[in-house]
């Protein structure tokens, strides 16, 4: 699916905490208080919720299980909130003059769903047309990464990393796709284990029917689960 995006890019996350259709909705607030005081707090909150359903924290299986959880939301699974964790998207000169699309398909996709908190797990394939710069390799999976570390809506991953890479090139020839499974979709509600969900954003050259031909059929969407 196609992703209509007409609004002027904004602030980075870290300079700019309004929330708009592709921002990730953070309050002005959200750095006020130390990643420790951070685990402190939601490690009493997960015991409240344990302790709720009945069940007993002494057990020597479950004692853990509020500072485990606490440390995994703020360290790992929503690290990406963060701004100082964002990956620095070194570019280079293009030197050797390509001047035909990069991809870099089949990025691995660890996100949570924010209306269930449940895993997003998928692909990623991003593509670019130099105008001058290249990005290293590696970066463009940390980019991914980075902004997949957050409670996420799979369309707002999907313009994130193109318009994160977009600033970083200097270039609006970027274009992503996301093919991805939704647990809140296949554990829970109509459980459905087999579907999954596709995303898009071309932008630049991308929103040419045979720029983004040339791209749909590099990638083919072969992913398996």
């Amino acid at each position: 699916m196609k992703i209509e995006n007409n609004i002027d890019d904004n602030d980075a996350i870290g300079e700019n905490h309004i929330g708009t259709n592709h921002d990730t909705p953070l309050r002005a607030d959200a750095f006020d208080l130390s990643d420790a005081d951070k685990i402190e707090s939601i490690k009493k909150d997960v015991t409240k919720i344990l302790e709720t359903l009945g069940l007993d924290l002494t057990d020597d299986s479950l004692k853990g299980t509020p500072n485990r959880v606490a440390k995994m939301f703020v360290n790992e699974i929503f690290g990406g909130l963060h701004p100082d964790k964002k990956p620095k998207a070194s570019t280079f000169d293009n030197k050797y003059q390509y001047g035909e699309m990069l991809v870099e398909k089949n990025i691995t996709v660890y996100s949570t769903c924010e209306h269930h908190l449940l895993p997003i797990v998928g692909r990623a394939h991003v593509a670019y047309i130099s105008n001058g710069t290249v990005v290293g390799l590696s970066k463009m999976n940390r980019i991914v990464d980075y902004y997949a570390k957050r409670p996420q809506v799979q369309e707002r991953l999907t313009i994130q990393i193109v318009k994160e890479l977009q600033k970083a090139l200097g270039t609006d020839d970027v274009a992503c796709v996301i093919d991805a499974k939704h647990l809140c979709v296949n554990s829970r509600g109509i459980r459905d284990i087999e579907s999954s969900t596709v995303t898009s954003e071309f932008g630049g050259q991308f929103k040419k029917k045979s720029t983004r031909h040339e791209f749909l059929e590099y990638i083919k969407l072969e992913t398996k689960f």
